[in-house]
């Protein structure tokens, strides 16, 4: 008997994908951070959707900074790949970025180059790092799907 593989749908279940954004840089982005985990769950389980809950302020989340430290980076670890977007500037999201390119895991940067002039040259000029650029949500959508179902997939 043949072995079963996993695919299609299924395989999507089973991919964890962490979603990084600011939340002490600002909530500005958080409708728009909700928005894109929504397309995200599309391609896996998203294990921050904290991350655009609208109630969150930028004073971050209850408990203590080495609790969501910990707990972030064993998220982070048990993810498939991450996703960032880094439009709005943030210590957090770089430290995570960070993390994620030493411990081999693929990252796709989300960055809006009308929102913000310039993008850090540590994230642009990363070669480990994959870059898709966006204007609009539906423009973002459009580059998701092809991401994650072109043979350059992310995992």
């Amino acid at each position: 008997m043949a072995a079963r593989t996993t695919t299609g749908r299924a395989a999507r279940r089973h991919r964890t994908i962490y979603f990084a954004g600011s939340i002490s840089g600002g909530r500005r982005d958080a409708d728009l951070y909700r928005r894109i985990i929504a397309e995200l769950k599309k391609y896996g389980r998203v294990l921050t959707e904290h991350v655009g809950n609208p109630r969150l302020s930028g004073r971050g989340e209850s408990g203590s900074n080495r609790a969501i430290h910990n707990r972030d980076l064993g998220w982070l670890r048990r993810a498939d790949f991450m996703v960032a977007e880094v439009t709005t500037p943030s210590l957090g999201v770089g430290y995570e970025i960070g993390k994620a390119t030493e411990w081999g895991k693929p990252v796709l940067c989300l960055f809006r180059p009308d929102a913000h002039p310039r993008l850090s040259a540590m994230v642009a000029g990363c070669p480990r790092l994959r870059l898709l650029k966006y204007r609009t949500v539906a423009e973002l959508r459009r580059k998701l799907g092809r991401s994650f179902s072109s043979r350059r997939k992310l995992s």
